[in-house]
This record gives structure tokens, sequence and C-alpha cells, in this order.
């Protein structure tokens, strides 16, 4: 069967599939090593996971959105419209708490990565009639996703999304862990069957697809449930979410347009535009983690500001905003045009 690869099957294998296969295997390999790492080398290990691939893939968006004169032009409600939405509902949660604020953005980014994982197979299954196998197909990424977090939601970790105790106020619902591990395993076994079926029988095999599903599974359970580490867990949840997200703009908004609406982006096409592409993101998120460090975290550089509650009560919301926006943004530039019938 064709393939549906987004550009090739070298560029989507390396850069969009193959991240958190290569993680894991690394992370068996040099399990004592990488453990070892958050007292070692914790500000290397910030700025190359947090700040070069973590932030950094949340400013790639620009190249799909605020860069596009165009796009701004014919969509301006929204493009001005969610990032003022971000701050005030910044603004709001803060004033119920600190502790409120980042929990309530915790669940925003979780459904974020999680309907990342979606998007992606959604992408390498639109060759596919819509039937059965599609919606199992569908079962299986959210369960190899909500499982996890179900599970870190019930069970203490060592690690946190944000900040320390965002989701212990789900601990005091019931002990659902045994009845949803059960499904999960269902589920896995059915698509497991499902798929095996397909390959072994029909002799049809969605390759891209096939490992997405595979790499989610493996990357978010290993991540959140068998392994309890919190450099484990950045490794795999920041490498194989951010990751294939700057290849997927790089690859469909700079790669592939013939005629980019922003003439600059022409730029971006060479093997020098690549690393320039790179180096923008990354120079927009260190800026931005520079701000964090010195206005509120006050963790890795010794120049800060102690700014009071008060002032914090803004200025955290406004930080937040980039983030926040392309949480909310990602689920509206991804989305395909109607077809006017």
């Amino acid at each position: 069967m064709k393939q549906p690869w987004i550009h090739n099957a070298k560029t989507d294998g390396w850069f969009i599939l193959s991240p958190p296969f290569i993680i894991l295997l690394i992370i068996f390999l040099f399990q004592q090593q990488i453990q070892n790492l958050e007292k070692d080398y914790s500000f290397y290990t910030w700025l190359f996971l947090i700040v070069f691939v973590d932030v950094a893939h949340v400013y790639s968006t620009l190249f799909k959105t605020y860069f596009i004169k165009e796009e701004i032009q014919n969509r301006k409600l929204l493009y001005w419209g969610i990032p003022a939405v971000s701050w005030s509902i910044g603004l709001l949660l803060y004033q119920l708490g600190s502790l409120t604020f980042w929990s309530v953005l915790a669940l925003i980014a979780v459904f974020h990565f999680i309907r990342q994982q979606y998007g992606f197979m959604r992408i390498y299954a639109r060759l596919e009639p819509n039937n059965w196998s599609k919606k199992i197909d569908t079962l299986a990424i959210y369960s190899a996703t909500i499982y996890p977090m179900l599970y870190w939601f019930r069970t203490p970790r060592a690690f946190t999304w944000f900040v320390e105790n965002e989701f212990s106020w789900m601990q005091k619902l019931p002990d659902y862990i045994p009845y949803i591990t059960i499904l999960y395993c269902l589920i896995l076994l059915f698509w497991t069957l499902k798929t095996g079926y397909s390959f072994f029988v029909l002799q049809k095999i969605n390759i891209p697809k096939t490992a997405l599903i595979i790499g989610t599974y493996l990357s978010w359970y290993f991540g959140i449930v068998y392994f309890n580490n919190d450099v484990v867990f950045t490794f795999l949840n920041v490498i194989s979410h951010g990751i294939p997200y700057i290849a997927l703009v790089y690859i469909r908004e700079i790669k592939h347009k013939e005629i980019p609406s922003f003439h600059q982006f022409s730029i971006f096409k060479s093997a020098f535009g690549i690393l320039l592409f790179i180096m923008v993101i990354m120079g927009f998120a260190f800026f931005e983690e520079l701000l964090w460090e010195i206005l509120v975290w006050n963790e890795h550089f010794s120049l800060h500001l102690d700014l009071s509650e008060r002032w914090l009560q803004i200025v955290v919301p406004l930080l937040v905003v980039p983030q926040l926006t392309h949480y909310l943004l990602d689920g509206f530039i991804w989305r395909k045009p109607k077809k006017v019938k």
C-alpha cells in the first residue's frame, strides 16, 4: 500500500517517528548516567530540553501563524483574541491561587500533548477510509496517552508537569487504577490483533501510523508509569513531543510551500535556512526563559528581581501567554478547511 509520509520515509522516520524509540533505547542503555544528570548537569539538562526543545517548539508555531501577514489579516479575531483571552484566563486563575493557576495550566498542557498524538495519527491515516479500523486506532492513541496520565493522577510521581502538588487534588478520587489498567490492556491487545491481522492476512500495513502508535505507547508508559524519574520523564516527554512538532511545522510551512505566504520564508529552505530556523525559535525560547528566570523562578541565573506577590499576579499570567496561546491556537490552525459544495 502507498505509505502516507508527511515528507518522506527518511525525514519522517528520523524527526517524527523515531524520537521516542531512540530516547527509550538511550534510557535503557544509560539509566545510571541519566539519573545522575539531574544533580550533576541540571543547568545543561534544563537548557537543552526545556529551553531549546520544549519552549522552542512553542515558537515554531510563529511560522504558521504570526509570521504570515495574510494569515493574520484573514483571522484577526483569532490571532489577537486568543492571546488576550489567554492573559485574561491567567489573571483570573492566579487570583484563585498559584496552585490553582498551575494545576489548570497543567491540565490544558496534558490535553494539548494528547491531542498532538491524535493529530499525527490522523495525518498518517488520511488516506484510509473512516471504518472500524480507524476507530480502533483512535481508541489506541487515546488509551496510550490517557491511561498514563490517569495513573499519574492517582499515584504520586517523582516528577511534575509544572509545580509540586499540581495533581494532588486528583488523589482524593476513588482508586480506579485496577479498572483502567484492565481496559488499557484490552485496547492494546485488540489493536495489536487488528494490526497483526491487517499485516499478515490482508498484507497491508501503514508503517508511519503504526510506528507512531507504538512509539506513543512506549514513550508515555515508560516515561510516566514504568520509570519514576524526573529526568527520564522529561527526556521522553519533551523530545517525543517537541522535535516532531518542530519538524511538522518546518516541513509543511516552509519546505513544502512552493510560494510561501511570507516571502522571507524562502531563506529558510536551504541547508543554512534549517539552521537559521532553529536559531530563530531557540532565540525566542531563550529570551522567554530568561524573563522567567529573572522575574519568577530565580533558579539558573544569579541576576533576578524579587517581585511582590501583587506584581507576580500580573507578570506570571503575562509570561504564560505564549505557551497558553500555543495550546489554544493548536486547536484551530491544523484543521482542514471545509470543502465548499
